[in-house]
Parts: C-alpha cells; sequence; structure tokens
C-alpha cells in the first residue's frame, strides 16, 4: 500500500473498522513481534503489517511499524520494554510498514531504509489521488467504484524519511548484535530483509506470505518483476535461517521447514513467470494465458491473496506493455461497440433480461452482459439489478480477499445507482 493512501486507512479506524487486539509474541534470542489476530490469509482485508522489536544489550531496534494498529503495537511492546529506540527498520516503503515511524522516532533514532525508498515515495505521491482512492475500494474503505477519494491533512502529512539510505547490503551494531540489512527487491523495488547471524534469524518482510504473491495487485502499481522475487528468496534461503519472521502473518521455524516453504514458494512464481513468457513466444494472447495458466499440485501456494491469473497479466504487460498485436486495441477498447451490440440484441431491456436470466449460474457472464447493457443506458434498473445480483453471487463464492474487496465496491457502486 503506498503511503498517500494513509488518509484512506486512518478514515476506516476512525469509523470503527478495526477493532482486532494486537497480540504479542515473544519468540526468543530478544525479539518480540506484535500483530493483529485475523489479519492474514483470507481475512486480509486492512493492510497492517506485524512490529517486531529486537531487545540488544544497548536499547531496540524496530522493523516495520504498522499503520492503524501502531499506537497498539507500540502500547503492547513498549511495556515489555522502554529501552531507547536506536534504528528503525523498513522493509519497504508500503504505509502499512511505515505509518507508525513517528510514533516510534526518538531524537537519536536512526530510520534505515533503501536507497530507492524515496523514489517509491515520489511515486505513491504523485499519484496520491487515485492510490487513495483504488486502497479504499480494495481493502473495503466505503468508496463506490468510480467515487472521488479527497486528500485532507492526513494525506498531506509526510512521515519521517529515513536517515541511513543503502545500496546492496548495511552492517548496523547494537549493543552486541548485529544486523546485516540486504536489500531483496520484490514486493517492491525498495524492499530489504534484515538478518541477524548471532539468531540466524532473518525478517523477510513482504515477499513470502501465506497465499501466491500480488506480483499485480489490482488496486494498482508498477510491474513488480517475478525473477526479483526468485533472486530474493534464493538470496535468503542462501543464508540457511532457522527463523523466518514475514511482516504479514506467522513466523516459520526450522531450517529444513523454511527451506521447503521457502523453496516451494519461489519454484511457484518461477513455474507461473515460465509458462507465461513461454506462452508469449508461442504467439499466445494473454487473455488466453491468464486461463490456461495454474499451479501444478506440488507448487499450488493458495491464492487468497494475490492470484496467478493477475499475476500472468502483470508479467505479460510488463515485459512487453498494453497492445496486444489485435489492431482494433489502437483505437480503444471494445466497449466503445456495446451500444451497437445491445441495439441489435433488441434493446437494454433484453439484454438486462439475458443478465437477469444468468445471474445465478453463470454471473461473470452476467457481469459482462451488464456492461454492454449499462454502455447503452447507464441508469438501466433492470441491468443494474441483474448487476448487484452477479455481484452478490460472485461475493459469496470468493475466497480472495482482494477479489472481494473489489466485487464489494462494485456492489455499492451499483447499488447506489439504483436509489
Amino acid at each position: 500500500m503506498s503511503r498517500t493512501s494513509v488518509a484512506a486507512l486512518l478514515v476506516l479506524s476512525v469509523a470503527g473498522l478495526v477493532h482486532a487486539q494486537p497480540r504479542v509474541a515473544d519468540l526468543g534470542g530478544g525479539i518480540y513481534m506484535a500483530g493483529l489476530e485475523g489479519l492474514s490469509g483470507n481475512d486480509i482485508r486492512i493492510p497492517q503489517s506485524n512490529t517486531f522489536m529486537v531487545a540488544t544489550t544497548d536499547g531496540v531496534v524496530i522493523i516495520d511499524t504498522s499503520l492503524t494498529a501502531a499506537p497498539a503495537h507500540k502500547k503492547a511492546l513498549t511495556a515489555i520494554s522502554s529501552a531507547p529506540v536506536r534504528a528503525i527498520i523498513l522493509t519497504h516503503a508500503h504505509g502499512d510498514h511505515t505509518g507508525g515511524i513517528a510514533l516510534w522516532k526518538q531524537p537519536a533514532t536512526q530510520v534505515i531504509a533503501h536507497r530507492l525508498y524515496p523514489e517509491f515515495i515520489e511515486y505513491t505521491d504523485r499519484l496520491g489521488g487515485y492510490f487513495a482512492r483504488m486502497n479504499a475500494a480494495q481493502f473495503g474503505g466505503g468508496l463506490a467504484l468510480g467515487a472521488p477519494a479527497g486528500r485532507g491533512a492526513a494525506a498531506r502529512a509526510t512521515s519521517p524519511r529515513p536517515d541511513v539510505l543503502f545500496d546492496r547490503t548495511h552492517t548496523l551494531d547494537v549493543g552486541t548484535t548485529r544486523f546485516e540489512i540486504l536489500h531483496t527487491p520484490g514486493e517492491t523495488p525498495d524492499h530489504l530483509t534484515v538478518w541477524i547471524p548471532s539468531l540466524k534469524a532473518a525478517f523477510i518482510g513482504d515477499n513470502y506470505y501465506e497465499s501466491f504473491p500480488n506480483l499485480y495487485t489490482l488496486r494498482g502499481t508498477r510491474p513488480r518483476w517475478a525473477l526479483d522475487y526468485v533472486a530474493s528468496l534464493n538470496r535468503v534461503l542462501a543464508l540457511e535461517p532457522e527463523l523466518v519472521l514475514p511482516s504479514h502473518g506467522a513466523t516459520i521455524r526450522g531450517r529444513d521447514e523454511i527451506r521447503r516453504r521457502l523453496t516451494r514458494y519461489r519454484d511457484a512464481i518461477q513455474y507461473v513467470h515460465d509458462a507465461t513468457v513461454k506462452g508469449m513466444n508461442e504467439g499466445k494472447d494473454v487473455d488466453t494465458l491468464m486461463k490456461e495458466i495454474t499451479l501444478p499440485p506440488d507448487l499450488d501456494v493458495g491464492e487468497s491473496y494475490g492470484r496467478v491469473s493477475w499475476s500472468v497479466r502483470g508479467i505479460y504487460d510488463g515485459y512487453v506493455g498494453w497492445y496486444d498485436g489485435n489492431v482494433s486495441t489502437m483505437f480503444g477498447t471494445p466497449g466503445q461497440a456495446y451500444p451497437a451490440v445491445v441495439a441489435l440484441a433488441g434493446g437494454p431491456d433484453a439484454v438486462a433480461a439475458r443478465a437477469v436470466a444468468l445471474a445465478a449460474t453463470e454471473p461473470t457472464t452476467a457481469l459482462y452482459l451488464t456492461d454492454m447493457a449499462l454502455a447503452a443506458d447507464p441508469r438501466h434498473r433492470g441491468a443494474l439489478q441483474a448487476r448487484v445480483r452477479a455481484l452478490q453471487m460472485l461475493l459469496e463464492s470468493s475466497k480472495n480477499s482482494n477479489e472481494r474487496g473489489w466485487l464489494a465496491a462494485g456492489l455499492r457502486a451499483a447499488e447506489q445507482k439504483l436509489k
């Protein structure tokens, strides 16, 4: 999530949508994790990262700071140790990891990030209004699709910028604990991993969670290169960690279990990348590949957050852009012909009636038909009612939290037009 979408999520918090209480886990070796129950797997709706506190002989180091949960995380962790905060390390620039910097930063605290962090912040700031609107839709913020999202004081507020930026590696010694910070791009270009050699612990940020990753996220992003994920996971595997600490979800213990899970995750990403490239070279279009490419059973890591089909399109478009070789698409989208198709079918009433008939059994087809009918008559009640029914059916069967967010946003938009 972009930092400039903080305003949208602050609205969610004020509205009372964030109720979960933080839990603190003592992971051993002076590592403590504050996280929110229920915000993993299918329940990822409002992004919150785990906050890690590493206690040393000379103060504490904080790794990631969450967002709307940041005050609760700080309260829970400082009840364990109120030692000076020597450093804050940011695994990447998404707002659900950086939103609590100001709460933790003290006059002598160093904020550490990768050198691409400021560039990523500039990118998200430049598109602040867009990301605020898209994030609110994806994460259930109450905005209908297409609704404007204002940028008030909270959106304009800036978090403290990093004091230390590094390129490939950075070493930090706090008391008797050494932190090795490695550039591991994946979720974002500035993504890093924190390695504590004495504990064989790797804080892996968002380069691993319990779902196929968001190589492309529906809220919008620059390409997330699959091969960056693969290289970064290889770099972590080479460390032979005995404790891996993702910024979302539970920790992974044991060298063999870590190797098994991270290798499977890496291989799933590699498989989707290679299958997409192979199909591109064979002349297959992106829609065909989105339908054809699925993970084999031994690499099926689940799709509760990211989705393979979206990632296929992200890889395809990331390599070659939007033009698909069909000369029609040079002039726009097929939607320009929808009113003519609706007229041939007998008008919006006929198309809407067909959508109603299909809404319960073929909701995706029904949704496409309502697109056509509404292109001819944007306020057609029958088409809007069919759209509501189709979206309700898709919501009932969806097991992907991002998909559910967008289906709910579409449902709000249709219901609003029916009022």
